[in-house]
């Protein structure tokens, strides 16, 4: 298995993650588990800030055995069960100490097709498989176990540069299932690129 070209450390690091966020459209996450290579271009993401966002989990420093892991540095996947079933994948963002993550919400299916078919045990047409934030990690694999990797160095899970994306490709849009944060629930902190079939529906 070739990997491409891996994102580094440092693209990861910066205080803005609304503009990491958009910065993540067109890269491509992949995955290396069991033997299996299987990878999707980032078509869908939302933005979380643990400093002034009472959407995120670690609103005003909420530190628990969970948010923990939005606390340590860029790079490092925070992954958690969501309502007990399905697995959310995000990347967390800035120095560590501060509470800042990505959910990635949607793929466009790359590589290892089948397999992701296999994964997700239902009939549905391929541009489908990774259209929501819990559809992506079933069909890559990704699960609580990999919670804490370092994915600039992780050679089970990472992101690579793929796809120049404009800005006149991208909509911003309010964040889903977030109505409990109050006025923070109207920030236009989801991104997607626009046209694109494999973003999620709602």
């Amino acid at each position: 298995m070739k990997k491409g070209n891996k994102l580094k450390a440092s693209f990861y690091l910066s205080d803005d993650v609304v503009r990491v966020a958009q910065d993540l459209l067109g890269k491509k996450l992949c995955s290396h588990i069991d033997g299996v290579y299987t990878s999707g271009i980032i078509v869908e993401t939302e933005a979380y800030s643990g400093r002034n966002d009472k959407a995120c989990h670690a609103h005003l420093g909420r530190f628990t055995k969970r948010t923990s892991t939005m606390y340590q540095k860029g790079g490092t996947a925070y992954i958690y069960l969501c309502y007990g079933i399905h697995h959310l994948f995000n990347v967390v963002t800035n120095v560590e100490g501060i509470a800042d993550a990505v959910l990635v919400r949607a793929l466009m299916p790359t590589e290892g097709l089948d397999e992701m078919h296999s994964r997700v045990k239902t009939k549905q047409a391929d541009y489908k498989l990774c259209a929501g934030p819990g559809k992506l990690t079933k069909a890559l694999g990704i699960n609580k176990v990999r919670n804490g990797i370092y994915l600039a160095s992780s050679s089970d899970t990472w992101i690579e540069n793929d796809l120049d994306v404009h800005a006149s490709e991208i909509v911003a849009t309010t964040r889903i299932g977030i109505d409990y944060a109050e006025e923070d629930a109207l920030l236009p902190w989801r991104f997607y690129l626009k046209g694109n079939k494999s973003v999620s529906k709602y």
